[in-house]
Order: structure tokens, then sequence, then C-alpha cells
């Protein structure tokens, strides 16, 4: 009931917080208090007077959703040269303010907050410091100073989708997600409406883990779904548990975050990728200038923010003739991912013939489209 009164709670908030974006152009509750404690800040580059701040939910190392902003915060010191410090491990509880406390203290006058359960700690902290500027990814709350941002990743999903179309035998898809809300369902719907893009017959069955970083669980996840008869695994995970479990199985697997290849090189074909540095370098450039303003962000394709990794050995043969046209009409803004007519699991039309939909609607998304396995709750 709690997981369930999360997701409605979400869902009533998002309709309104990205009014500011424009159209097409992680998360989990709170830690309890009394985790680990994070590990100790690092602090990078030179002596360089403006510091910036990140924040990350897992290991800086752990080669997925933590690591894609990493690489965006190198990027950020070598474009701007700019003296940056990050915490990795940090827990979404009270453990936030005390790092946002540290950093502040260090001179940091931008923080990236980088996990969904640091929401209201990060608005709390951004309260007490209004000359410090908060960007928090995947939130929903935002105030003068603090702002969310997040990337339209359902577009590349939908492109794996594709490729995992393409390739299935068995017509049974894997997918292992972490939580029931928006960010994910939507993620789900558009790697499924991919996949039966070209292969009608395709069923994803879905399976919840409700943790963000959890390799083992991930993993595990990943294997139940294989002893399922499935013989493609994707995943919204921030680890490669799930693709470690279909290189053991020997079957193929869609990737996210971050090209996986490394960890599964005879199964992954490939991923939805973020590259968060470029907006790294124009926010902190924007706050260098005085001409930052609070605005929520959701950027695409056509922003280079999110992006498809190319295609292995792996892929089915032909994959790219197909997919390559259609994503580069996606950058170009001439085909939409949630157009109808689609149906939802039941049968039911949710969305009428040509209608496309809207930013809110996807913001709020709390139903699975028809050929989807699986509840949300």
């Amino acid at each position: 009931m709690k997981k369930l009164l999360l997701v409605i709670t979400i869902i009533l908030s998002l309709s309104i917080i990205f009014a500011g974006c424009s159209s097409e152009s992680g998360q989990t509750p709170a830690s309890p208090v009394g985790s680990p404690a994070p590990d100790p800040v690092e602090a990078q580059s030179g002596d360089e007077e403006f510091v910036v701040g990140f924040i990350y939910v897992s290991p800086a190392g752990d080669g997925g959703w933590s690591t894609s902003h990493d690489n965006g915060r190198k990027m950020l010191e070598e474009e701007l040269g700019v003296k940056t410090i990050y915490r990795e491990n940090v827990p979404e509880d009270q453990q936030v303010e005390i790092v946002i406390r540290e950093m502040v203290d260090q001179g940091a006058k931008v923080i990236f907050a980088t996990s969904f359960g640091y929401m209201d700690y990060v608005l709390k902290m951004a309260e007490e410091f209004p000359e410090v500027k908060f960007l928090h990814a995947t939130g929903y709350k935002s105030s003068q100073n603090a702002i969310n941002y997040f990337g339209r990743a359902y577009q590349a999903r939908y492109l794996t989708g594709i490729v995992a179309g393409l390739k299935s035998e068995t017509n049974k898809i894997g997918y292992v997600a972490a939580y029931p809300i928006p960010e994910v369902i939507r993620g789900i719907n558009a790697f499924t409406l991919g996949a039966q893009s070209v292969n009608p017959d395709i069923e994803v069955s879905v399976r919840w883990t409700y943790t963000w970083y959890d390799p083992a669980t991930e993993k595990e996840a990943a294997i139940a779904l294989l002893d399922q008869g499935v013989d493609i695994i994707a995943q919204h995970q921030d680890t490669a548990g799930p693709q470690q479990a279909a290189e053991e199985r020997g079957v193929w697997s869609v990737g996210y975050h971050a090209d996986m290849t490394a960890v599964a090189p005879d199964a992954h074909m490939t991923s939805a990728v973020w590259n968060w540095g470029p907006f790294y370098v124009e926010q902190v450039q924007k706050v260098m200038d005085g001409t930052w303003v609070a605005e929520n962000y959701w950027g695409g394709m056509d922003a280079g923010i999110v992006q498809l990794s190319p295609l292995t050995k792996n892929a089915p043969d032909g994959a790219a003739e197909i997919v390559e046209p259609i994503k580069q009409q996606i950058i170009d803004g001439d085909y939409k991912i949630f157009v109808g007519p689609i149906y939802d699991q039941e049968g039911n039309l949710k969305v009428e013939e040509g209608t496309v939909l809207t930013d809110e609607e996807m913001l709020s998304m709390g139903w699975f489209v028809e050929g989807v396995i699986g509840e949300i709750q």
C-alpha cells in the first residue's frame, strides 16, 4: 500500500513540474536513518575557486547510472577548469543533508544530486543555502534555486526495443525494473512498443526489484525471468547484474545507463545511454556567468543527452538499417513514440489514433501497454 501511495503521489505531482519543458523536442523511498556512513568526499582537479559538488547513490564506478554522471563531472572539469568534489554511496536519507553541508563548507556553489530519493533533502538544503544552485536528477519538486533535470530516455528505449524485437526467437523478453514509478513505467512501455513495431507477438515480462543499486538482487531477478523462458533480458537498474545473468545463460541482453558490452561481451546488443557532460557544462557556465535561471529540464536525443550505444556483434542482422533511420527521425522531431492507437494491458484504448501523448501525460504514466506482463504495485 505504501508503494501504491508513493506512485499515486508522484503521478499527481508530476503533471505540473515540467511546465517549462518544450513538447517532445531513479526512485526509491529514503533509506532508514542510520544507514552506513557514505564514503569520504573526493576532491578533484586543481585549486580553482569555483567548486561544483556531485552526490551519487552508488559507487562512481558502478558501470551504470553513477558512472554516467561521473563521466559528466570529468567533462565539466576538462571544459571549464572548475574544481569538483563528489561523494559516492550516499543513501537516500538524512546523510544527504550532511553531505550537502560539507560540500557548501568546501565552497560548492553548484550541487548536482543524482538520485530520486534525495529530493526532499535537497529542497530543505536549498532553502537553507539560497546562494547555492541545486540540480536534482529525476525528481518532481523545485524551488527558486533548485531544479529537476532528466532526459527522454524513452526515445532510446524504443530503439533498443526494436533491436530486441528483431532478435527474440521465443517472443518473450524479460525486463528487470527498479520501482513502479512513471519514469520506469514509461521506459518499459517505450521498449515494448519498439519491440512490437517489428514483432507484434512480443511479450515483455516485468520483475520488480524495489532497489536502484543491488547487483545480486538484480541478477537474481534476471535469472528468475530466464527460468520463465525469456531469451532476452532488458533492465532499468543501476548495475550490470542482469547483463551478467544473460551472459552466463547464453542469451541476449539490452543495457541501460552505459554501454555494457564489456560486462557481457557475448550477450549485450545495445544500451540506452546518458551523455550528461554537455548539460553539466552548460548549467555551470550559466551559473558562472550569472545567467542561470531555475527552469526544469527534460532533454532528448536531439540535445544529445540521451543516446543509443553502438550495436554490437550480438545484434540481429539488418538491425542498423532499421534503427538508424528511425533514430534520425526521432532526433529531427518527426517520429513520436507514444502516438495512438495505444492499448493498455486490459485492451482499453488509452491513446486515440493519431493522438500524441503530452509531456504531462508521459510524466505521470501509470499504466502498461498491451503486451506487458506484470503489475504496477
